[in-house]
C-alpha cells in the first residue's frame, strides 16, 4: 500500500493526570511517523473515570488543539480512545459454532460470527462488553489451534477473554468526546494498548506481565504462551503516592508532586539520610525541611503495596514464576528511581522499563524515550491492526487528513516544539477566539498565522515530548 493510502491515526489517552493525543502514519517501512502531538492537563476524571464532564472536554480539546498547532496541516475527526478505570472488569468464556458449509474452508467471516456470538455472553447489568480476545481455537477434535482460517472442520470453538465495563462510565467518556467534536473509532483497554507499544514477538513467546503504572490507576495485561491470560485494574498508583506525601509531610499537592518527580525513590534504603529538601513557608511562616529519607519511606510504602497487588494477581492465574520475560514497568509511574530493582525483589521476577519506541519510524526513537506515552502509542498501533484486519476504512475526507498540494503526500518533517511553547501561544494569542470558535475552522482560517508563530520558532529544537524541567524547590 502507497504512503498515500495509509490513514492518519489518532491515539487519545485521557488519564487522571494528563490528555495526550498523539497523530501517526505508517511508512514504507511499516513503522509509524509522528504527524502531531499535543498534551494537556487532565481535569476532571479521577482514577481513570470522569467526574466532571465539562472540565473533561476542555482536557481533551486542549490536546486536540495543541497537535494541531504542532503541525497545522492536520486535520482530526476520528480517534481511538483508551479506557481504564476501577469499574473495568475480565472474564474468561468457552464459544462453539458448528458450520453449516462444512465443504468449505474455515473463513475470516466463520471467525467474526464466533466473536460476534461472545457478545450473548451474561455479564452483571449495567455492565458492557468492551473487547472480545481470541485465546486458542479447536478445530474439531484439534486443540490449541493459533489460527484455523483456511483449515477443514464441522466444529470451530474457541477460549475468549471478555473485557467488559460500567455502562454509564463509558458513555461518559463517549460523551466527552463526542462533544469535543470528534468520533470515538474504538476504545482500548489502557494495558493492552501499552503492551502493544513496548513488547515485540519474544517477549510474547517468553511470557511477560506488562505493568502500566498511571496517574490513576494501575493497569496489568499478562501474556504467557503468546496468549492473553489476564488482565487486571490496580486502583492505586501517582495519585496515591503524591497524596501519602501530602499528608504524610504537611505539603501543598503541587510541592508533593514536584518532591516525587525530583527527589523520589522506590528504595528508602538508596536515599541518603542526610539530604533534605527546604520548602518555602506559607504566608511569612519560616521554611520547611524534610529529609529526602522519609519521602523514600512514603513512596515505598505505596508501591510496596501496588506490587503486592501486580504478585497476587500473578499467583491468581498460577504465573507467578513461570514468566520468562518477567515485568516490564511503563506509565509515567515507571520513571521513579529503583523502581525495577524494587519490583526484582517483590515479586521474584525480572523487570524492565518498557518504552514505546519499539514501532516507531527513526527520528522519533529519542523524542518519545518516555513510558507515559506507552498507551497513545499503543492506540495507533491498534487502529492500525483495525485497519490492516479490515476491521476500519479509511474514509479519505471524512476521516483524519491533512491539506496537501499536488498528487502524492510527501513526507513532514515537524519542527519539534516543546510544551511550554505550545501553552504559550494558544494562552497569549488564541485562548479568546478558540473559546468562540471550532478549532479545526479556527486552524484553517489562521493558517497563515500559525505557520508564521512556528517560523519564529523553527531556531529551538527542544523534543516537543519533553516534560517540562524540574525547578529546584527552594
Amino acid at each position: 500500500m502507497s504512503k498515500k493510502q495509509q490513514p492518519i491515526i489518532v491515539g487519545l489517552d485521557i488519564g487522571t493526570t494528563k490528555v495526550v493525543a498523539i497523530a501517526g502514519r505508517k511508512n514504507e517501512f511499516g513503522k509509524i511517523e509522528i504527524l502531531g502531538f499535543g498534551r494537556a492537563e487532565s481535569a476532571g476524571v479521577s482514577h481513570g473515570v470522569v467526574m466532571n464532564i465539562e472540565q473533561c472536554i476542555r482536557s481533551i480539546e486542549q490536546a486536540i488543539e495543541r497537535c494541531i498547532l504542532s503541525n497545522p496541516q492536520l486535520e482530526i475527526k476520528d480517534v481511538y480512545v483508551g479506557i481504564a478505570g476501577q469499574h473495568i472488569k475480565s472474564l474468561q468464556t468457552r464459544g462453539d459454532r458448528v458450520r453449516m458449509n462444512v465443504d468449505s474452508e474455515i473463513s475470516k467471516e466463520d471467525i467474526e460470527l464466533l466473536i460476534k456470538d461472545q457478545y450473548k455472553t451474561y455479564i452483571p447489568a449495567g455492565d458492557q462488553i468492551i473487547d472480545i480476545i481470541p485465546q486458542d481455537f479447536t478445530v474439531d477434535s484439534t486443540s490449541f489451534v493459533t489460527d484455523p482460517i483456511g483449515m477443514s472442520g464441522v466444529k470451530i470453538g474457541a477460549n475468549f477473554h471478555l473485557i467488559t465495563g460500567d455502562r454509564n462510565a463509558i458513555r461518559n467518556i463517549n460523551r466527552c468526546v463526542e462533544k469535543s467534536n470528534l468520533r470515538t473509532l474504538d476504545l482500548v483497554l489502557q494495558p493492552l494498548a501499552s503492551a502493544a507499544s513496548v513488547m515485540n514477538d519474544e517477549d510474547l513467546e517468553a511470557g511477560v506481565a506488562i505493568v502500566d503504572i498511571g496517574g490513576g490507576t494501575t493497569d496489568m495485561a499478562v501474556f504467557y504462551d503468546g496468549i492473553l491470560k489476564h488482565t487486571a485494574v490496580i486502583p492505586y498508583a501517582g495519585v496515591n503516592i503524591t497524596n501519602d506525601i501530602r499528608n504524610g509531610l504537611g505539603v501543598l499537592k503541587a510541592q508533593a508532586e514536584q518532591m516525587k518527580v525530583q527527589f523520589g525513590m522506590a528504595l528508602a534504603q538508596e536515599a541518603n539520610a542526610s539530604e533534605y529538601i527546604t520548602i518555602p513557608g506559607l504566608r511569612g511562616l519560616p521554611p520547611k525541611e524534610i529529609s529526602v529519607k522519609n519521602l523514600a519511606h512514603i513512596i515505598q510504602a505505596r508501591m510496596q503495596e501496588i506490587l503486592d497487588y501486580v504478585l497476587y494477581h500473578l499467583k491468581q492465574i498460577d504465573l507467578d514464576k513461570r514468566l520468562l520475560g518477567g515485568i516490564i514497568l511503563t506509565g509515567g509511574g515507571a520513571r521513579l528511581k529503583h523502581l525495577t530493582q524494587m519490583t526484582e525483589f517483590v515479586t521474584g521476577l525480572s523487570a524492565r522499563v518498557g518504552l514505546p519506541n519499539e514501532h516507531l519510524a527513526g527520528g522519533h526513537a529519542e523524542a518519545l524515550m518516555n513510558p507515559m506515552y506507552s498507551t497513545c502509542i499503543g492506540l495507533i498501533l491498534r487502529g492500525y491492526h483495525d485497519f490492516e484486519n479490515g476491521r476500519m476504512r479509511f474514509t479519505g475526507e471524512g476521516g483524519n487528513y491533512m491539506h496537501v498540494s499536488g498528487a502524492e503526500v510527501e513526507k513532514i518533517d515537524l519542527e519539534p516544539v516543546a510544551v511550554e511553547d505550545q501553552t504559550e501561544i494558544i494562552t497569549d494569542e488564541l485562548q479568546e477566539e478558540l473559546q468562540k470558535e471550532d478549532v479545526k475552522e479556527k486552524v484553517r482560517k489562521r493558517n497563515e498565522k500559525v505557520k508564521g508563530m512556528f517560523d519564529m520558532l523553527k531556531g529551538k529544537f527542544i523534543s516537543m515530548f519533553e516534560d517540562v524541567d524540574d525547578q529546584i524547590i527552594e
